[in-house]
């Protein structure tokens, strides 16, 4: 992929909600659980794929606080998928040199789930390759919502008046605290909305949205992304 990409400007955050691996699944007459093995392949791929490209942050959709409302067999097996893709992710992270963090709320997943974030998170922390953010029981509603809680609590204690809260202020509350702003948001198998998904980080992003189902997302279809982001003019609010 490099060579095609010398005269590109390469997105520093690329964002991306994964949509499609049940109707992957159900094209080829295959129980859903095998789609989303498939886009949790295609992750692994795409991880690779930016990295070599020259992109320093990705950050996927992987289950939103919406999720919890699908049927119980398939949350408990993404939960499962999500359990050995965290397993698999240690030995990846080390072997790509790849810095893990999760975003979203930890609370309602199961102690050992969490145990295993922390452990990856914990691992990769010094990694110096592709920042790589998963986001987990994540909505940018609730992300917001548990932001303006904790900045509430610091003007309860004292530790900061309400004339002095800053967009720096609420940036720092968030589970991105210290991660830019994505440069270009991708979504698969043809949606074009957001579905509560980094509300507050989106607000001068680039969108690009294609029909490939998530599992066949790959090398090709990153390229034509990032030469799309390449015709956008960004003026983040101001006139050139």
């Amino acid at each position: 992929m490099a060579e095609k990409l010398t005269d590109l400007v390469i997105p520093q955050h690329i964002a991306i909600i994964m949509d499609g691996n049940g109707r992957w699944a159900k094209k080829r007459g295959l129980p859903r659980t095998a789609g989303h093995r498939a886009g949790a392949k295609a992750v692994e791929k795409i991880c690779e794929e930016a990295y070599n490209a020259g992109v320093k942050y990705l950050t996927i959709y992987a289950f939103s606080t919406e999720n919890w409302s699908r049927p119980a067999e398939e949350v408990n097996m993404l939960m499962n998928l999500l359990r050995d893709y965290l397993s698999d992710s240690l030995t990846n992270a080390k072997k790509n040199n790849m810095k893990i963090r999760v975003i979203g709320d930890r609370n309602a997943l199961s102690p050992d789930i969490r145990d295993r974030i922390i452990e990856t998170e914990e691992a990769s922390k010094d990694y110096t390759g592709l920042n790589f953010q998963i986001a987990i029981n994540y909505g940018g509603q609730d992300e917001i919502l548990r932001a303006v809680k904790k900045i509430g609590e610091r003007v309860k204690a004292g530790d900061i008046l309400p004339e002095d809260i800053s967009v720096k202020t609420i940036e720092d509350s968030l589970d991105t605290a210290g991660i830019p702003a994505p440069d270009l948001l991708i979504r698969t198998s043809g949606e074009q909305r957001l579905s509560n998904f980094l509300l507050w980080q989106l607000s001068y992003t680039e969108f690009y949205f294609c029909d490939t189902l998530w599992p066949d997302f790959g090398k090709k279809q990153l390229l034509e992304a990032i030469k799309y982001y390449n015709t956008r003019d960004r003026r983040y609010g101001g006139v050139k």
